[in-house]
C-alpha cells in the first residue's frame, strides 16, 4: 500500500495536531510527539485515539520525520 503524500500532508494527530508518519511497513500512521501509532485498515487511516496503540519510546527512533 502508499499512502498519497498530499494526503499525509493534511493529516494531524488528532490527539496534539502535529503532524504524522507513515510507517509503510506497519501499515500505520505514528505521531513521534505523542508516541500513538495509528493503524492503517483497508487503505483508510483510523484515526482515533481510542484506537491508536503506544508506541515505547525504545521503538520510536524507528519512526523519524524525513528531512525537509
Amino acid at each position: 500500500m502508499s499512502l498519497d503524500p498530499r494526503l499525509l500532508e493534511i493529516l494531524a494527530c488528532p490527539a496534539c495536531k502535529q503532524g504524522l508518519i507513515y510507517a509503510e511497513t506497519e501499515p500505520a500512521l505514528v505521531c513521534p510527539d505523542c508516541r500513538l501509532l495509528y493503524r492503517i485498515e483497508d487503505d483508510i487511516p483510523v484515526m482515533l485515539v481510542d484506537e491508536a496503540r503506544a508506541v515505547p519510546e525504545s521503538e520510536l527512533g524507528r519512526y523519524r520525520r524525513p528531512p525537509s
